[in-house]
């Protein structure tokens, strides 16, 4: 049930930041954090509150908080790296920008489990290519009469060839 709760609460503290209220926000987020503090979203959530109202440093040290927690994660250094770049750190924006850019790599590198079920309808997925039909075989190549050879017959119908 604390589970359920701590969604609940979660939830709401999303409704007060998409509503604009980010100190009530900030403050669902921190209780959030104070219940759970390895709660990810909650701390990814509280750097943008942060973000939002103005105070970049506090962006960063709760970005970096969620860095801790989960370095390869994309969003963390795009938000980084708008954070940085908000409070003229450009070289260090272009750090993190670059870190997202390499985490969204390999989560595209990644290699999908087999033993997962494609996720598009069979009849949306694409046909394996037809294989080509084997080339025709090449035409025996047919020579004409070789007349100027002796001792061979003409035309039919023709006399016969001189020996």
């Amino acid at each position: 049930m604390a589970e359920d709760d701590l969604q609940t609460d979660y939830d709401d503290a999303v409704y007060a930041y998409t509503t604009g209220d980010f100190a009530s926000a900030i403050a669902g987020f921190e209780a959030i954090l104070h219940r759970d503090p390895a709660h990810f979203e909650a701390l990814l959530s509280l750097s943008l509150a942060h973000y939002r109202l103005g105070d970049f440093p506090r962006a960063i040290e709760v970005g970096h908080q969620a860095e801790a927690a989960q370095p390869s994660e994309q969003r963390v250094h795009t938000n980084l790296s708008l954070f940085y770049m908000k409070h003229g750190d450009k070289k260090t924006a272009e750090h993190h920008g670059l870190q997202a850019r390499i985490a969204s790599w390999r989560g595209n590198m990644a290699k999908p489990d087999p033993n997962a079920t494609p996720s598009t309808p069979a009849e949306l997925q694409m046909a394996e290519a037809p294989k080509p039909a084997a080339p025709p075989a090449p035409k025996p190549t047919a020579f004409p009469d070789m007349p100027w050879k002796k001792n061979k017959p003409l035309a039919s119908g023709d006399a016969a060839a001189p020996k």
